[in-house]
Parts: C-alpha cells; sequence; structure tokens
C-alpha cells in the first residue's frame, strides 16, 4: 500500500521503550498520532530485558491497537531493553506498513557489544546484521539522524520525519511514546 505523505489523516505509531536494567522486564509504549499531531491511541507491551522478545511485543502493540488505519511506524531504536533486538523485516512482513528505526548518534556498531555480553550470541547476531546499514537524514530542525528503512524510500522516510518533528530530532509520536513507557516504568507498571 502507498504512503500517502500529504493526507491530513496520515497516521503514525511511534514506538520507545524505557526500563532498568535491574528489572526483568521494560516498559514499551507505542502511540499513535495523526498528522495534525493529535494523539489517537496508546498501547504498552512488556519485553524481557536482555532477552530475545523485542519484535514479539512491537507486534503486540500493534495488535492491542486493533488500528487497520495505521500508514508507518517510527521505532526510537531497533536494540531496545539491553540488547533485546526488533527483527525490522519480521515486522515490516507480518504488518505490511512502512517503518523506520531510527537513531540520533552515529557508532560503529553492536556487535562487539553483544559478543561481550552474552555467552550464545549468534541468534542476537544474526538478527543485527539483518537489520542492515543505517543511513544519516538531516532533518529541517538541523539535526541529523540515522535511519533504516522498509516499504518507504529514503527520501519518503526523510519528508515523514520532518513532518512529525516539531523541534530537535525526535518526532512526537515517538517522544509520546517515550513519555508513555518512562511513566509507566515510574509507576511500576513493568511485569
Amino acid at each position: 500500500m502507498p504512503l500517502h505523505l500529504n493526507k491530513p489523516a496520515l497516521r503514525v505509531l511511534g514506538i520507545a521503550e524505557s526500563f532498568r536494567r535491574s528489572s526483568s522486564r521494560s516498559v514499551l509504549a507505542g502511540a499513535v498520532m495523526r498528522a495534525d499531531l493529535r494523539v489517537d491511541g496508546l498501547a504498552l507491551a512488556f519485553p524481557t530485558v536482555g532477552g530475545d522478545d523485542a519484535t514479539d511485543a512491537v507486534l503486540q502493540i500493534f495488535q492491542r491497537l486493533d488500528r487497520q488505519d495505521i500508514n508507518a511506524m517510527i521505532l526510537s531504536g531497533v536494540a531496545i531493553s539491553w540488547f533485546n533486538l526488533i527483527d525490522l523485516q519480521r515486522v515490516f512482513e507480518s504488518l505490511s506498513i512502512p517503518l523506520i528505526g531510527l537513531t540520533y548518534e552515529e557508532s560503529p556498531g553492536l556487535e562487539q557489544y553483544i559478543r561481550e555480553h552474552f555467552p550464545s550470541p549468534e541468534k542476537k547476531l544474526q538478527i543485527y546484521r539483518r537489520l542492515g546499514k543505517r543511513e544519516a537524514v538531516m532533518l529541517k530542525t538541523g539535526h541529523q539522524v540515522f535511519i533504516r528503512t522498509l516499504g518507504l524510500s529514503l527520501e519518503e522516510a526523510r519528508i515523514l520525519l520532518n513532518k512529525f518533528t516539531l523541534d530537535g530530532r525526535i518526532p512526537e509520536p515517538v517522544r509520546l511514546a517515550r513519555m508513555a513507557s518512562r511513566a509507566a516504568l515510574r509507576a511500576g507498571v513493568e511485569q
């Protein structure tokens, strides 16, 4: 399904998480926001800190929202909850909506850290390698971000990010999801 970037009712699902390494679970939040920046839905999931269930948690959020009108997804990071990796290809194949894996800093990658911290890193390394290379994108705010995309071009991703970013480098759906996950974590909601 093509992404209509000028559609007034364009809806994006922003995903972000919060966690404590001392906890067994983190809080993953999803916030649906329309192009006019109206909030249109919230949902939570609880992936394992250091586990391998982040992809399932993203899919759970989408299912819990029970929405057919979400046009794209922006994930704040693909290595969440202490190296719990989101398999972008699996999310894309499962949901058939364009998605952006967003990070904010340039880095040499995570392979070394995965090997250091996990005695059997093969599964995590396989998912990590499948993520592919990040591309730098300059936002209208003057900030640079690094993205991986599926289902949309680099230029479409830049337009989408600019549409939902008011200032700084964090798109509003992601910012709201991050706030929701932090509030839930502070309230002790993680299971």
